[in-house]
């Protein structure tokens, strides 16, 4: 099962990373890696079935049941909060966060827990460091030459395969992070470090670039972290290592400031939406103090944001016309939307992840290039989702590491790392074991192309209407059904077309059914 559930993740999870569908769709970011995430996910639940009893030994009891309390109170709230169980189920549209994709980050979370093998940990980074090359190779290209994938860039930046120049600009900066702890291990050919180093300038200058702050802060907040760690593997005076953290933690003071508008940095890291953001944290904030015990519901941040936004939001900034869908700002996302039971079971899982990182860092002094890559990437997330929003391609990365680094520290302290850290035992595995987990995996996947195809399906069959005009077509991809979810973006964008072309029986009827929804 552990060689199955290894070959999905180190194939499946850049490929999520990477899955864009321009042109037959609307969204070629969001649904697409929806549907992917929901396909290899059930894929990985399959396999877990067969490993449910170590997942919950004394070692890692802890982890997997903060992961199940995450299911089963974000379920609960799907069924108490007034939102359309469509959105609260699928996601708000543009986002597709809800029940459904946190559901699978759960299953990528335990998926990782499950691993306890030296070569397997390897080809999980090797294939984020896969992601984070194809990205550079592909963000240089589009910056230089020209961008071949046929989407709508109202930004006029690179956008990576996220769609937007935030998330490639935090992902460009993990990949740099994760490449330098690489770089930096003994004994590695020089070639490769060469080839490493010059990714890793080339993603520099492509965050630079894409003018997102958060990457800046994800790339040399990472490396200190990085260095922090090589410092320690080559000295052995705590004074430097103090000095040097002090050193770190003031700048980081100082970058902070500098984002609030405060301070010598201000001119350069301020930005507007940093004030914008301010305004969205209050409004979830308020959502999950309003509702402690259930939330609003799983993604209907933005179906409350009005009723939440505080006085200076609406009068100042960003003013009465501008709305929110997420609070940007991950963990005040989740607060608001299971409330306080749903964010703690979500902060025990984080505090289980990090405590594994000070336990392995206390025991380790030797610099573990695989423990370290892992280690600061996971920070960087976490610091970027402080930010930011939570987008499928960049959370899966998260949720992953999270159970893998808990997995990570206990094989080491079992000493099954300790011993072989270079090559792992053979394992025989018969070629009918072998079959059967990759059936199990094929019909898992089958299983979940289906439970996470809808929103897929129905984005590509509104905009296959949009392109016919023909009335018929457009009132056919609005009725409702499994493969066609509700969705009220496209019935807003439906009243407004048809209303513009002075349908207005036509518009006045989807008006209704859009209130009643």
């Amino acid at each position: 099962s552990e060689k199955s559930i290894s070959r999905l993740l180190y194939a499946g999870t850049p490929a999520i990373t990477l899955f864009v569908i321009a042109g037959p769709v609307g969204d070629p970011v969001n649904v697409t890696k929806l549907f992917l995430l929901g396909t290899i996910g059930t894929g990985l639940l399959s396999l877990l079935i067969f490993l449910r009893k170590t997942l919950f030994t004394r070692e890692k009891a802890l982890f997997s049941s903060s992961i199940v309390s995450f299911i089963l109170i974000s379920l609960i709230t799907n069924f108490t909060s007034p939102a359309p169980f469509n959105l609260t189920f699928y996601g708000a549209n543009g986002r597709n966060t809800g029940f459904l994709a946190y559901f699978f980050f759960s299953i990528f979370a335990l998926a990782g827990l499950a691993l306890n093998r030296m070569e397997n940990f390897k080809k999980l980074i090797y294939g984020f460091f896969f992601a984070g090359a194809v990205n550079i190779l592909y963000c240089l290209w589009a910056w230089q030459v020209g961008d071949f994938i046929p989407w709508n860039n109202i930004y006029g930046q690179i956008l990576g395969t996220f769609g937007n120049p935030n998330f490639i600009g935090a992902f460009l900066g993990m990949v740099i992070v994760g490449f330098t702890a690489q770089a930096l291990q003994p004994n590695l050919k020089a070639t490769f470090r060469i080839v490493i180093v010059g990714l890793s300038l080339v993603a520099f200058l492509e965050i630079l670039a894409s003018k997102a702050v958060q990457g800046l802060v994800v790339t040399f907040g990472g490396l200190a972290i990085v260095v922090f760690y090589w410092l320690r593997s080559k000295i052995n005076s705590k004074i430097i290592l103090a000095i040097y953290v002090v050193l770190v933690g003031l700048l980081g003071t100082i970058a902070a400031l500098g984002a609030l508008q405060k301070g010598p940095l201000a001119s350069i890291i301020y930005k507007r939406s940093v004030s914008l953001r301010g305004s969205y944290w209050d409004a979830g904030i308020e959502m999950g103090r309003d509702n402690l015990l259930t939330g609003v519901g799983m993604d209907a941040y933005g179906n409350n944001y009005r009723r939440y936004r505080s006085l200076n939001a609406f009068t100042d900034m960003p003013g009465p016309e501008t709305v929110s869908n997420a609070a940007h700002n991950v963990v005040i996302d989740i607060f608001a939307f299971g409330g306080l039971p749903l964010l703690l079971s979500y902060l025990l899982m984080i505090g289980v992840t990090f405590a594994s990182i000070v336990r392995f860092t206390k025991r380790n002094r030797h610099f573990d290039f695989m423990f370290v890559s892992m280690a600061s990437v996971w920070i960087c997330y976490q610091v970027q989702s402080l930010i930011s929003i939570n987008q499928i391609g960049l959370a899966v990365w998260g949720w992953l590491l999270s159970g893998v680094l808990v997995a990570y520290e206990i094989s080491d302290r079992s000493s099954t790392l300790v011993a072989k850290k270079n090559k792992d035992p053979k394992i025989q595995v018969s070629e009918i074991d072998d079959l059967k987990g990759n059936m199990s995996a094929l019909v898992g996947m089958v299983v979940g192309a289906l439970i996470a195809v809808p929103p897929l399906a129905a984005d590509m069959k509104w905009l296959g209407a949009l392109k016919s005009q023909n009335l018929d077509t457009i009132m056919s991809a609005l009725k409702p059904s499994y493969f066609n979810p509700t969705d009220s973006a496209r019935l807003v964008a439906a009243v407004s077309g048809l209303q513009s072309n002075n349908l207005n029986k036509e518009a006045l009827e989807i008006a209704r059914q859009g209130v009643n929804y």
